[in-house]
């Protein structure tokens, strides 16, 4: 029998033996972390591969390859997310060096991604900590106290065509070009922002001199955004839905903000594989040192873990209406429902 803390005592002063327990679960397989990678990275080559081909022979329907693509491209990301744990080999010169190759084909710059991403898990869920590797999130007081001008641009931002459209467009093709909230942060930021982007120009440029321009662009822009905005969509649902938790920095406990503020994103069998089971968010948030092949071991040998947070996905598309926390209610409400506060 599993000797685990009980729910009530997961969130509160039993921190120490659910990071326990979990620690048994942080060891990653070199062989089977070498075999997620493989099986991630031949068949996205070989979709892209046949993506091109369909472009170049104008068989137009091939083109629906692209969709399986962008789905291998996400499930590479998250294996750049392990790697920037620490996770995924355990061996931080192989980590590093695996999410900074990855970081070429998902855009993203991996040691500035790494130190944005570790602010993340170290203020999620803190009302005091809001503004780094996060969905700007505003309370209802302080969108009260926005102009007309500042609550325009807060419901553009939060408007699904902006979050899961444009949005992972800017974020992933333009904005991560610089490190923006890094400028003045060292060279580390300047160095894999800038290193990352001279990479992506020479594969790019290898690419476009082999297929060319046009065919370069109808087969790589659709899988990198398609991936984009899937990767935007998981990242909201993990921390944006009914029953967070977000507390002040004098109330904000770590253990608290992971299990309860972090979802179970209840995915089917296919999609916790392409997404790397990071569905499983809230465990990931407790213990971030346990690979993501692991995490399923932990909901088998503590099923209560399973029941925090879950949401599915018919659930979950009722979270994109949930965009301001109410500090009196404490829970995430709509506009409409602020505006009944009100």
């Amino acid at each position: 029998m599993n000797m685990a803390p009980t729910l009530d005592q997961a969130s509160g002063p039993s921190e120490k033996a659910w990071l326990k327990i979990l620690s048994k679960y942080r060891q990653p397989h070199a062989g089977r972390s070498t075999f997620e990678l493989a099986v991630t990275v031949i068949p996205f080559t070989a979709l892209w591969i046949l993506s091109w081909l369909a472009v170049h022979y104008g068989i137009w329907i091939g083109m629906v390859l692209i969709i399986p693509a962008a789905a291998f491209l996400l499930r590479l990301f998250m294996i750049q997310h392990d790697c920037g744990h620490g996770s995924f080999f355990a061996r931080r010169r192989v980590d590093d060096w695996t999410g900074r190759v990855i970081g070429v084909l998902t855009m993203t710059p991996y040691d500035y991604w790494r130190r944005a991403h570790a602010t993340h898990h170290a203020s999620a869920g803190n009302l005091d900590e809001r503004g780094v590797g996060d969905i700007a999130t505003l309370t209802v007081k302080e969108y009260k106290a926005l102009s007309a001008f500042g609550r325009l641009k807060y419901r553009l931002y939060r408007n699904p065509v902006v979050m899961f459209g444009i949005g992972p467009i800017w974020v992933f093709i333009f904005k991560q070009r610089l490190p923006f909230g890094m400028m003045r942060s060292g060279a580390l930021p300047w160095v894999s922002t800038m290193a990352t982007n001279g990479a992506i120009a020479v594969l790019a440029a290898l690419l476009i001199w082999w297929i060319g321009v046009i065919p370069f662009l109808l087969v790589h822009l659709p899988i990198v955004v398609l991936a984009a905005a899937a990767g935007v969509w998981l990242f909201y649902v993990q921390h944006q839905f009914e029953d967070t938790h977000w507390s002040e920095g004098s109330e904000w406990q770590f253990q608290q903000a992971a299990l309860h503020g972090a979802s179970h994103y209840d995915l089917p069998l296919v999609l916790r594989w392409v997404t790397g089971n990071i569905g499983i968010h809230h465990v990931h948030h407790l213990s971030s040192k346990v690979p993501y092949y692991r995490l399923p071991e932990v909901l088998r040998d503590y099923p209560e873990l399973g029941d925090i947070g879950r949401i599915t996905i018919m659930q979950s598309l009722r979270c994109v209406n949930l965009v301001l926390w109410d500090e009196n209610s404490r829970r995430l409400v709509s506009f409409r429902e602020a505006r009944k506060l009100a």
